[in-house]
C-alpha cells in the first residue's frame, strides 16, 4: 500500500511522526510525505527532523505568505500533480489548516480515498478559517479518524457518515472511527526526552513557580483592543509570579506597530522555542495561557492547568474536566480565572486514549 501524506505545519509533522513510526515497521506499506511550506518556521531545520526522529518530506512545495484563497488554489494544484506522479492508494490529512483542505479537496476529486486525522473537531465559530477546512474536510474523506467521542458525535449530530466515491468509482459509506489523540502520543514519546535534554536552570526557571503564555491568533494580535487587553493582564499577573512569553513573530510586528513601550513590561520575553523546550516549559509551569488549540491539550497531558485566551474550544473535555478555563481577551476575566482555584479531574488517559492512537490509525488504513 502507498500514503501520501499532507503536512503544513509543525505541529502536523509532529503528530505524524508517531504514526510514520508505525508505518515503518509495516514492510506493506510505503509512506511519501508532501510538505507544502504552508507554516514558515525557523525551528523547522534539518535539526528538528533529525532530533525528533521525525521523517523528512519527500516533496516541499513550498508555498506560503499568500491569501487563503491563492494558498489553497496552489497547493490543491501542487498537491494534484504529485497524486498524479505517486498513485496513491490513500492520502492523509491532519487537523484544520490550508494545507489539509487541499489535500483533502487534490485527493477527492482524483478518487483517491482520504483519511482525515483529528475529524469531527468543532468550534462552532463560522468565522474561524479552520473550522471551514474541517468540515469541508470531513465532508469528503473516506475514513474519519476522531481523537474523542465528543468528535464523533458531533459527526453524527450532522448526518455522518455520508457516501464517498471510492477509488474503484463506487460509492461507498464513510467510516467514523474513534483512534484516541496522536497528539498525546507525541506528548508521552517527547516528555522523558525534553526533561532529560532541557534543563530549566538555562532560563532560570523553577519548578511551578511561573506561568507560560503563548498567544498567536489574529483575532488577539490584530485587534489593538484585544491584544492590548490581554498584555493588560499579563503585566498584572507577572507581579506575583514570573511571566514567560515565547513571543511570536505576528504578535512582536503588531505591538511594534503600536509603539507601546510599556506593552512588555515585567514579562519575561523569549524568542520562539522548539517543539523539546516547550513541552520542558510546560511541564513545569504553575500555569498555562495560550489561544493555542494544541497547547490546550498539552496543558491537560501534563496536568498544568490552563487559561484559553478565546471565547470557545474544539477540546471541550479540557474545560468540562475543569483544566481548562476559557476568558476570551477579556482582562477581567482573564485575572479572575488567574484568581479563582481551578477544581481539576484526574481524568487523564481514557477521554483522548490510550496513547496508542497512531497503532489505531495505521491499523484502520490497512483493513
Amino acid at each position: 500500500m502507498k500514503l501520501l501524506t499532507v503536512l503544513g505545519a509543525r505541529p502536523q509533522f509532529i503528530k505524524a511522526a508517531n504514526v510514520s513510526r508505525v508505518i515503518k515497521k509495516k514492510n506493506d506499506i510505503k509512506e511519501i510525505i508532501i510538505h507544502t511550506g504552508q507554516h514558515f518556521d525557523s525551528n523547522m531545520s534539518d535539526i528538528f527532523f533529525d532530533q525528533l526522529d521525525i521523517p523528512h518530506p519527500r516533496y516541499n512545495l513550498n508555498i506560503s505568505n499568500l491569501s487563503h484563497g491563492a494558498m489553497t488554489g496552489r497547493m490543491i494544484e501542487g498537491i494534484e500533480t504529485l497524486i498524479k506522479k505517486e498513485k496513491p492508494d490513500w492520502v492523509m490529512v491532519y487537523g484544520d489548516t490550508n494545507s489539509t483542505l487541499a489535500g483533502a479537496l487534490a485527493a477527492s476529486k482524483l478518487h483517491i480515498p482520504l483519511a482525515h486525522v483529528e475529524a469531527g473537531m468543532r468550534s462552532n465559530n463560522p468565522i474561524m478559517p479552520e473550522e471551514i477546512n474541517r468540515i469541508l474536510t470531513d465532508r469528503v474523506s473516506s475514513l474519519l479518524l476522531c481523537s474523542t467521542q465528543t468528535a464523533v458525535n458531533n459527526l453524527n449530530k450532522e448526518g455522518f457518515p455520508f457516501s464517498v466515491i471510492s477509488s474503484s468509482g463506487q460509492t461507498e459509506l464513510q467510516r467514523i472511527i474513534k483512534t484516541g489523540d496522536v497528539m498525546f502520543d507525541a506528548v508521552l514519546y517527547y516528555r522523558d526526552r525534553a526533561k532529560a535534554e532541557i534543563s530549566l536552570d538555562a532560563f532560570n526557571l523553577q519548578h511551578h513557580n511561573y506561568v507560560l503564555c503563548t498567544m498567536h491568533r489574529q483575532e488577539n494580535t490584530d485587534d489593538p483592543k484585544c491584544l492590548n487587553n490581554i498584555l493588560s493582564a499579563l503585566r498584572e499577573i507577572a507581579k506575583s509570579l514570573p511571566l514567560i512569553l515565547p513571543l511570536h513573530p505576528r504578535t512582536k510586528k503588531k505591538i511594534e506597530q503600536q509603539l507601546n513601550a510599556d506593552a512588555l513590561q515585567g514579562l519575561t520575553i523569549l524568542k520562539p522555542l522548539s517543539y523539546l523546550e516547550m513541552q520542558r516549559l510546560q511541564m513545569s509551569a504553575k500555569l498555562i495561557i495560550t489561544d493555542s488549540g494544541g497547547i490546550q491539550k498539552e496543558s491537560y497531558f501534563h496536568k498544568v492547568p490552563c487559561i484559553t485566551l478565546r471565547d470557545e474550544t474544539e477540546w471541550v473535555e479540557t474545560v468540562e474536566l475543569g483544566w481548562n478555563k476559557l476568558t476570551g481577551a477579556n482582562k477581567e476575566q482573564i485575572l479572575n480565572a488567574w484568581h479563582t482555584s481551578f477544581i481539576c479531574n484526574e481524568q487523564i488517559e481514557h477521554i483522548y486514549g490510550d496513547a496508542k492512537s497512531s497503532n489505531a490509525i495505521v491499523a484502520e488504513l490497512t483493513k
